[in-house]
C-alpha cells in the first residue's frame, strides 16, 4: 500500500524542497529579486506537474494493455454459460483470475521517483546557505527525508524484482521509467520552454560544493 501511493510521498517531499532551494538559489546565485525568484520557483515546480502527468498516463496505459491482452479464469459450473469479461475489475467481481500482460507499475514508478529525487537534490552542489540559518535546518531535514525515501524506494524495488511479476513485465516497467526520466531531465528540460533543470545555467564543470556540512 505504501508503494501504491509512491508518487504522493515523492510529490509532497519534493514540493517544499524544490520551492525553498530554487528560491534561495535564484537570490544567492543569480541575484534575482523576489518577483523573479518566485517565477523561477513556479517554473521549477511545474516539474511536479509533469511528473504527475507521466505517472497518470503510464499507469492508465498499463491498465489498458492488461485489459486488452487478458482473459478471465473463473471457477463457474460447467452448466453455466461462458461469460466474456471486458476488464480486470469485472473478472474480480465474479471472483475470477485475470491473466493479462501486467507491466510492473511498481518498477516503473519506483525507478522514476528515485531518479527524479536524485536529479532534484543535485541543486545542493551549487547552493550557498549560512551555517547557522534556520533555512539550512529546513533544507537539511528535507534532504535527509528525501534520501531516506529513496532508500525505501530502492528496497521496495528489490522486493518487487524478487517476488512479483515475470521478467518481461518488470523489464518493460523499468524501461518506461528510465525513458520518462531521460525524456524529461536529459532532453526536454534542456530546452528553453520547459521546467528547466535544478541547476539552471550552471555547467557541470563549474559546480562548486559550497553547501558543505
Amino acid at each position: 500500500y505504501f508503494v501504491k501511493v509512491a508518487w504522493a510521498w515523492t510529490f509532497w517531499l519534493l514540493l517544499p524542497f524544490i520551492a525553498v532551494t530554487t528560491y534561495q538559489f535564484a537570490k544567492s546565485k543569480f541575484l534575482y529579486g523576489s518577483t523573479k525568484s518566485i517565477l523561477m520557483v513556479l517554473r521549477r515546480l511545474s516539474t511536479l506537474l509533469v511528473g504527475t502527468a507521466v505517472w497518470y498516463v503510464c499507469t492508465r496505459l498499463f491498465m489498458y494493455i492488461e485489459n486488452l491482452t487478458g482473459t478471465c479464469s473463473t471457477s463457474g459450473k460447467l452448466s453455466e454459460p461462458h461469460r466474456l469479461y471486458a476488464t480486470k475489475q469485472e473478472c474480480h467481481q465474479d471472483n475470477g483470475i485475470w491473466n493479462g500482460f501486467d507491466i510492473s507499475g511498481h518498477c516503473f514508478l519506483l525507478s522514476y521517483c528515485a531518479l527524479m529525487i536524485v536529479e532534484e537534490v543535485a541543486v545542493l552542489e551549487g547552493l550557498s546557505v549560512d551555517q547557522n540559518s534556520k533555512l539550512r535546518v529546513v533544507i537539511n531535514v528535507l534532504f535527509v527525508s528525501l534520501c531516506f525515501l529513496t532508500m525505501i524506494w530502492v528496497f521496495m524495488f528489490l522486493c518487487t524484482a524478487v517476488y512479483f511479476h515475470d521478467f518481461s513485465q518488470k523489464l518493460f516497467g523499468v524501461l518506461i521509467g528510465l525513458s520518462a526520466w531521460y525524456g524529461t531531465y536529459r532532453f526536454w528540460y534542456l530546452k528553453p520552454f520547459s521546467p528547466g533543470l535544478p541547476l539552471p545555467n550552471v555547467p557541470l564543470s563549474s559546480k562548486k560544493y559550497s553547501y558543505s556540512r
